[in-house]
Parts: structure tokens; C-alpha cells; sequence
């Protein structure tokens, strides 16, 4: 890697123009990955775009007037000093505050870049347009501050709310209470039924780690296999998947950890204190983000586990 310090003008230029194609490209991969989710922000990106191709044909013209037609590829990889960047933009589908956050980290290290540049070079020329870019640059930063105004002022910041918590309820919440119902519901009759049918703690506790476990296996690949999320917007299947897996496998857990007690009637009472806990939870969470009404969700998910837990007690007890 070569040191700033040692570049001469002609490979400062080079290295400008490379940046500025980067980030404009960068920009388009932003706005392209953004464009359905939250147009006004794609929109704002693509302006960036433009303006960063605006920047890139004022180099090539100074640099063609300077040095001539061959332009030497120097990248930021090559030269020390620069932020190394995850390739975010590959990403899909893309996060808006992570975009966000990315985007204001270019604008801030490329006019540090140019502010650096100018100081640097001794031709008049170059160091004046350095210099402007330098300032136009700064300027980024206060206008996407007005974008993001404006914004706000005609309802756009809120839409792309809007949609950002319902890509969260698609993405995160509805798999993860698909799994919290069935950990916490299927797995109940083979836990009391060998509550009842044993009496004995541990071999009660060893069947409901291996149905909670096996549950949380089981509606993970189900999850993760239903559909790839391209055409329903739920996001990447395995991390759907994990997410339903896991969720799964604790609200099975939760009512199976009681029985590490020994006395069996003591683990009982406590595991079924737990299963109120977890139906309630379940309850609140469908009200929360799935708008059901409170009662109905109460009474639908209380309805279920009831049957699903007298269902263990019967077998159990036969």
C-alpha cells in the first residue's frame, strides 16, 4: 500500500476520479435496493449519484487537460489511510438505517479526502477544484439534513416507518410468534403426560427438552423452506428460519426447566405458572404488532393451550 503522503498530482486525480465512480455506483446500489421499500430515500440517493458523476466528469476534464488521456487505476484499498467498507450494498434486503449510517461515513471521509488533497497539491487549478469539492462535499451533509426536512414535512419519513416496522413484523415477528406458539403449545401434552404418567421429575423434564428441542428443528427447516422471500417481502429464509427455530425451542423450554426440581408436584405448579406466563406473552405480542384484539387473542391462545394441556393430562393419566 502506498502512503498518502507520497502520491504525486496526477495519481491524486486518479485516485479522485476512482472514489467518486465508487461512490456514485455505491449510491445506485443503494437507491436500487431501497427504490421499493422507501422510494424518498432512494430518490435522495440517486440525486447523490448524479451529483458524484458531476464530480467525476469535472476530474476526468482537469486531468485530461493536466496529464492527457491515460488515467492510472488507484484505488482506496491501495492507498493507506482510508475506512475499510463492508460491501453493505450487496446485501439484500437492504437495512435504512445501516444505509444511512453508511452513506454519511462516505460523505465524511471524502471530504477529508479532498480537504487533505487540496493542502496538498501546489497547482493552482488543482487545488482549486480540490478545494470546491472539498466545500460541495460539506455541503452534502447539510442538504441531506434539509432532504430529510422536507422529508418529514410531507409525510415521507413516516411512510418509510411505517413500512420499516412492517418489514420488522414480517421479517422477525411473525416467525418468531409462529414459533413461541407452537414451543409453548404443541409441547405441552408430552410434557404432562409424562408428568402424570411417571411421577417422576427428571424423565418429565428429559421428554420436554427432546419436544421442545425437536420442535424448535422441525419449524426452523419448515420456516426456512416455505418460501425465499423474494415475492413476499419476509426476508432471507434462513435467518427467518433461525429466528422461528429458536423461539420455538425456548417456549418449550421455559415449561420443561421446572422439572429439574425433584418433587414433582412442586415442578408441576411451577410449570404450569410458567405456561400462563407464556400464553399471556403470546397474547400481548398478537395484540402488539399483529393488531388482534386483546381479549380475542387472549381467549383464542388461553382456549388452545387449555386443550392441548388436558390432552396431556388424559393420556398422562390413562
Amino acid at each position: 500500500m502506498r502512503s498518502f503522503k507520497s502520491l504525486s498530482e496526477q495519481e491524486i486525480l486518479a485516485l479522485a476520479i476512482s472514489l467518486e465512480e465508487e461512490d456514485a455506483r455505491i449510491y445506485g446500489d443503494f437507491a436500487e435496493g431501497l427504490k421499493t421499500d422507501y422510494p424518498s430515500t432512494a430518490e435522495v440517493l440517486n440525486q447523490m449519484r448524479v451529483e458524484e458523476d458531476g464530480h467525476r466528469h469535472r476530474l476526468i476534464e482537469l486531468y485530461r487537460l493536466k496529464f492527457g488521456e491515460h488515467i492510472p487505476l488507484i484505488r482506496r484499498q491501495d492507498i493507506k489511510g482510508f475506512v475499510y467498507r463492508k460491501p453493505l450494498w450487496l446485501v439484500r434486503p437492504l437495512g435504512l438505517l445501516a444505509v444511512r449510517k453508511e452513506t454519511e461515513l462516505m460523505e465524511l471521509e471524502t471530504r477529508r479526502f479532498y480537504e487533505r488533497a487540496a493542502r496538498h497539491a501546489t497547482d493552482a487549478s488543482i487545488r482549486q477544484l480540490l478545494g470546491d469539492l472539498a466545500e460541495e462535499e460539506r455541503k452534502h451533509s447539510l442538504r441531506a439534513e434539509e432532504l430529510e426536512s422536507a422529508q418529514r414535512a410531507s409525510g415521507a419519513l413516516e411512510e418509510e416507518a411505517d413500512t420499516r416496522r412492517r418489514l420488522f413484523v414480517l421479517q422477525v415477528i411473525q416467525p418468531g410468534l409462529a414459533g413461541l406458539m407452537d414451543g409453548s403449545v404443541s409441547t405441552l401434552a408430552p410434557l404432562f403426560a409424562a408428568a402424570f404418567a411417571t411421577h417422576d421429575s427428571w424423565e418429565t423434564f428429559r421428554v420436554g427438552l427432546a419436544a421442545a428441542l425437536g420442535a424448535g428443528i422441525s419449524m426452523g427447516f419448515a420456516e426456512a423452506l416455505s418460501d425465499d422471500g423474494s415475492l413476499t417481502g419476509r426476508g432471507r429464509p434462513w435467518v427467518r428460519g433461525s429466528v422461528c427455530g429458536l423461539m420455538t425451542a425456548l417456549g418449550g423450554i421455559g415449561h420443561a426447566l421446572p422439572y429439574l426440581i425433584s418433587n414433582i408436584q412442586t415442578a408441576t405448579w411451577i410449570a404450569i405458572a410458567v405456561v400462563l406466563v407464556e400464553l399471556g406473552l403470546i397474547a400481548w405480542v398478537r395484540h402488539r404488532f399483529m393488531d388482534s384484539p386483546l381479549g380475542s387473542a387472549v381467549f383464542q391462545v388461553v382456549i388452545g393451550g387449555l386443550l392441548v394441556f388436558l390432552t396431556g393430562i388424559l393420556i398422562g393419566s390413562s
